[in-house]
């Protein structure tokens, strides 16, 4: 597995689960460092971020085993967006196109 430092992931596990996490370094061994790692739930609005550790603290640095990755990819840019306002608080204004 290859990941790039910095770019915000979504990682399908060999359960099942669903995880959306920035990664922070690729370790040796079998293991990458993540920060922020949430879970997609469904909710009564549609699909919802949750903490993927609800004991965890919010600011530690989570080490995964990627043997455990079924799958994963970029995640896509409107999650990203929702990512980054779930655990920063930024909001980003939509990308719009100035026609004049």
């Amino acid at each position: 597995m290859k990941f790039e430092i910095g770019k915000i992931y979504t990682l399908k596990f060999n359960s099942g689960e669903e995880m959306v996490a920035k990664v922070q370094s690729e370790n040796t061994g079998n293991t990458i460092t993540v920060s922020n790692p949430v879970s997609i739930a469904p909710s009564a609005q549609g699909m919802g971020l949750v903490p993927s550790m609800f004991t965890a603290d919010p600011d530690q640095i989570i080490t995964i085993n990627t043997n455990s990755i079924a799958m994963y990819g970029v995640t896509e840019d409107n999650v990203q967006t929702k990512y980054i306002q779930a655990t920063t608080g930024i909001q980003i204004p939509e990308k719009k196109i100035v026609m004049g």
